[in-house]
């Protein structure tokens, strides 16, 4: 090679990890990881050097196999985990082949990776149960990368989702820990930052969680050995555990692998994006819908737009640039944060859950009532999750009055009365003050037969009306 790679460290220990600040004089100054790193996407690497000059040659060598774990302790993966797909997925564009491993086995242990306390138990059962719902999480993002948003003129890498229980689930423990044991040493296990925070925790460390790492350097071995995969991505937290990998590799077999990190997500008020901190924005429709998910990205304060848009979009850089340049000339119009929360929720949920939290938003927030004709019985479910779903009969001379009383919406007697009188119901977004007034098709129940009534500003109900025969 004419030039090497700037040194990219300055004063960190021998074989640590490597904070990713590229300065490249070569021509790899193009490369995927510069590109990466442009982003935001990298964070540190592993080992120190990595960066500099044998990943870069590595990569630029042929297809190599990268993967990154996911360990199913709930049953959908969140927006806290989409970085690490999103960087699987730029590799896979590159050329690369990637592995998804999902930790049926290694949820049981418990990854003590930021936690202050030891993890719940996970059966067996459910880890398979949320083994299943990452699976499709995974399977679907990947997939709608590939219809939406991959270069069809760049041949990309092969995508294979594994389950790591597939390999211990019939190994002894004697002959496991005689394999894996011997290529590890106890001095630097306990020296893991994840071991030693809670070694000094009143709550100590059980054996258990202490040999996950051991479980997750094998994990890289293994898929070394088998797919001859050399380079593991994973979050900030799980550096340590990617250092195990490499050392297990070291001594195991000689073989020189990589880590890479990417940066976890954060909130604007700086809190991690999961389900342990309670926010979690997650990727399965029926947890977060995604009406709900394209509103957590439109609703990003402006100082966190274009950090998002290079990290979870694939707009090119300079596309990105000038978006917040439209931004910045008229923020009132909120290009960029329409952009990003289109973007994302096409990524996450396709074409048919972008339209969808659309009209969503549209029926919600811009009182649409072609929108709200155009939702289905689900979608209006997803999109008022806390409102009451009613299936009535329409009866010949239903009123206002009489619907507001089957559903329970006012109370009883004259009180109920006075308020549709004096104007607190709405259907259809449209107000109504006349409580004898009959329910009309077209204006009241609409062609798809629903109605969607509101009592005040936040009470609402969805009608969902059976035989309409001749009121068409």
């Amino acid at each position: 090679m004419a030039a090497s790679m700037a040194r990219t460290c300055r004063h960190v220990p021998r074989r640590g990890p490597c904070v990713l600040r590229l300065t490249l004089r070569s021509k790899l100054h193009n490369g995927l990881l510069l590109s990466l790193n442009k982003r935001g996407i990298l964070k540190e690497s592993f080992p120190e050097d990595a960066a500099q000059d044998r990943l870069p040659r590595l990569l630029q060598s042929g297809a190599q196999t990268v993967y990154c774990g996911f360990d199913p302790t709930a049953d959908s993966l969140h927006v806290g985990n989409l970085l690490a797909i999103v960087g699987l997925l730029h590799f896979r564009s590159a050329g690369h082949h990637v592995l998804a491993v999902l930790g049926g086995a290694t949820a049981q242990i418990g990854d003590p990776s930021g936690k202050t306390s030891e993890r719940e138990r996970l059966s067996a059962e459910v880890a398979e149960a949320n083994t299943r719902g990452i699976r499709e999480s995974i399977q679907r993002v990947f997939t709608n990368h590939e219809l939406h948003f991959h270069d069809g003129s760049r041949k990309a890498g092969t995508v294979t989702v594994l389950n790591n229980l597939s390999w211990y689930k019939n190994r002894g423990v004697v002959d496991f820990l005689s394999e894996a044991g011997r290529h590890l040493r106890m001095g630097t296990m306990l020296s893991r930052h994840s071991v030693q925070s809670r070694l000094r925790s009143a709550d100590g460390m059980s054996l258990t969680e202490f040999t996950y790492q051991v479980f997750q350097a094998y994990d890289f071995h293994h898929l070394n050995q088998i797919y001859g995969c050399k380079i593991q991505l994973g979050g900030t937290d799980q550096l340590g555990n990617l250092m195990s990998g490499h050392e297990y590799i070291h001594k195991a077999s000689g073989d020189e692998v990589f880590g890479l990190t990417v940066p976890l997500v954060t909130s604007s008020a700086g809190d991690k994006l999961g389900k342990t901190a309670g926010n979690a924005v997650w990727l399965n429709r029926d947890k977060t819908s995604p009406f709900e998910f394209y509103q957590f990205f439109l609703r990003q304060p402006d100082a966190s737009v274009e950090r998002f848009l290079k990290l979870f979009t694939f707009l090119p850089l300079a596309e990105v640039e000038r978006l917040m340049e439209q931004q910045r000339d008229d923020p009132g119009k909120r290009l960029a944060h329409k952009r990003l929360a289109a973007e994302v929720t096409k990524l996450v949920h396709g074409k048919e859950g972008l339209e969808s939290a659309k009209r969503c938003t549209d029926a919600l927030y811009h009182s649409s009532v072609q929108a709200l004709e155009e939702m289905s019985d689900g979608e209006l479910q997803e999109l008022f999750r806390e409102a009451p779903f009613h299936e009535l009969l329409l009866e010949p001379g239903t009123t206002v009055m009489d619907a507001c009383r089957r559903l329970s919406a006012v109370p009883e007697g004259p009180r109920g009365y006075q308020m549709v009188s004096e104007g607190a119901v709405w259907i259809n977004h449209r107000r109504t003050d006349n409580p004898e007034q009959l329910l009309l098709p077209k204006l009241h129940i609409l062609s798809n037969g629903l109605t969607l009534l509101r009592v005040g500003k936040r009470n609402f109900y969805i009608i969902k009306w059976l035989s309409l025969q001749g009121l068409s």
